[in-house]
């Protein structure tokens, strides 16, 4: 057994007891593995322990792995499904558009109108979550809270796009008590847009269903909050190095 198939192991059975911790069926959270900075062997050795998701912060990165995966000799098959979990400018909405599954951190209707532009007739529609600044972070990405739902709308009437829930980043917090009371925000804001999109009968709403949150340090506390998908990279992968600023 690899170091990853190992640590990849270890991973799933936090998910399951994190699960059983709260009372939930461990189905019911998805193990999304972020494999940026790490080689298209590395997502190799994970998808023959079943992994089937992974997420890409970078996306020329990202792209570029899933060529390499689905070259000869040895292709990567079945084909996994690609997150992007990373930025993304104006001038880059074509690589998400074009090649990746989903998309995490839409926080701009401009964007969303351009990826939908972009989304090929002959794909399946991207599936995107709305990244909200939960805890109001200085340094995060996202939404305010009350900018989500007009956002959602929006969105809704992109038929190119499936707008699938949120996606969190919270700042990091001490202990699970602390962690677990950030995640129970999003969790409220998450059951609160769902309902509102379901109660106005917009076309697509049942399909808001997955709350993206929770990494390697908080995933217990994701769990407990209500979590359907943690993002896990280093627990799975090990340290990454990154290359020096020039």
């Amino acid at each position: 057994m690899t170091m990853i198939v190992n640590k990849l192991h270890l991973v799933r059975d936090r998910i399951h007891q994190a699960c059983q911790d709260a009372g939930r069926d461990p189905a019911s959270v998805q193990l999304l593995a972020v494999s940026k900075t790490f080689g298209p062997e590395a997502v190799r050795e994970a998808a023959a322990a079943g992994q089937t998701a992974f997420g890409e912060n970078y996306l020329q990165e990202g792209v570029d792995k899933m060529a390499a995966l689905d070259a000869p000799p040895h292709p990567l098959l079945p084909r996994p499904a690609w997150h992007c979990i990373g930025p993304v400018q104006s001038n880059k909405t074509k690589l998400v558009a074009t090649h990746f599954d989903w998309l995490h951190t839409l926080d701009r209707l401009k964007i969303a109108q351009r990826l939908n532009e972009q989304r090929g007739d002959d794909q399946a529609p991207l599936q995107v979550c709305l990244q909200v600044n939960i805890d109001g972070g200085a340094n995060k990405s996202g939404l305010a809270p009350q900018e989500v739902l007009p956002l959602a709308r929006a969105v809704l009437g992109l038929p190119r796009l499936r707008l699938r829930g949120l996606m969190t980043i919270p700042e990091p917090q001490p202990d699970f008590e602390s962690q677990k009371q950030v995640h129970l925000q999003a969790r409220a804001l998450f059951d609160f847009v769902r309902q509102t999109l379901l109660e106005e009968g917009l076309p697509g709403s049942a399909d808001f269903d997955t709350l993206s949150m929770g990494m390697t340090g908080d995933l217990e506390a994701a769990i407990h909050a209500g979590s359907t998908m943690v993002r896990v990279g280093s627990a799975i992968f090990g340290g990454r190095s990154y290359p020096a600023a020039t």
